[in-house]
């Protein structure tokens, strides 16, 4: 269970390697660090977001800026594509993209990214082997790279709720297929945790507490309920204030 509470600065902090070699693990069994993986937001474009009908669309928007902040606030080699965007989709979303303002979203025509030379060549210049990857929809714009991915050796781990499809059952469909196929199912509070891994190390906490609260619905609220109840530090509006 993730802790809402600051942790005493005198616990020593963990790094996100072990020092014992027999602990040493590798593919699937290894978990994902922000040195081992990179982060790939495909199709969060309006006209995509309109068609979705798998999941509540705002807790779709929370999911993908907690994996989108997650990745920023953790330095993780990121990649951003759009397809259509000015006949169909439409620009990604905004607060997508002020998240990475150094980011040039790469657009195409095809449905598979995989088929696209440049969307690839920025996937393999990350020189990670781990795609964490989230996409509208997931029936087409999840699966179709996937697979590709998959087949060239890459592992990929889906981002279930940062991903929609157009029914429950497109979305459950193709989530299964990739599983099969031997992709690996993740949220993105999973991720945003499993970056930052132990609370006593305190390099990006206030960043991932920030994170928490903006995006992470009723534990965010938790969060804030610690911080002001049982530590009687200022709320976070009150923070806000005197900025």
């Amino acid at each position: 269970q993730a802790h809402t509470y600051t942790h005493s600065p005198t616990h020593r902090a963990a790094t996100h390697r072990s020092n014992n070699p027999t602990m040493a693990k590798s593919g699937k069994l290894e978990l994902l660090t922000p040195d081992n993986c990179a982060v790939i937001f495909i199709d969060h474009q309006p006209a995509m977001t309109a068609g979705v009908q798998s999941a509540d669309r705002q807790s779709l928007f929370n999911n993908t800026m907690v994996l989108a902040k997650a990745a920023k606030v953790f330095g993780v080699p990121t990649v951003l594509t759009t397809v259509e965007s000015e006949s169909f989709s439409g620009y990604m979303w905004p607060q997508l993209l002020d998240v990475f303002p150094e980011h040039k979203p790469i657009e195409r025509t095809s449905m598979n990214s995989w088929d696209d030379k440049a969307f690839v060549e920025a996937v393999k210049k990350t020189g990670r082997k781990k795609l964490v990857i989230a996409a509208l929809w997931t029936e087409v714009c999840l699966t179709f790279p996937t697979l590709d991915a998959l087949a060239e050796g890459f592992e990929v781990y889906a981002v279930v709720d940062a991903s929609a499809g157009t029914t429950t059952q497109a979305h459950d469909a193709a989530i299964s297929r990739i599983t099969q196929a031997g992709a690996v199912q993740l949220t993105a509070q999973q991720f945003l945790l499993e970056m930052q891994r132990d609370w006593a190390n305190k390099t990006h906490y206030g960043e991932v507490m920030d994170i928490v609260k903006a995006h992470g619905g009723a534990y965010g609220q938790s969060v804030e309920y610690a911080i002001t109840i049982v530590h009687k530090q200022p709320a976070s509006r009150e923070k806000a204030e005197k900025k």
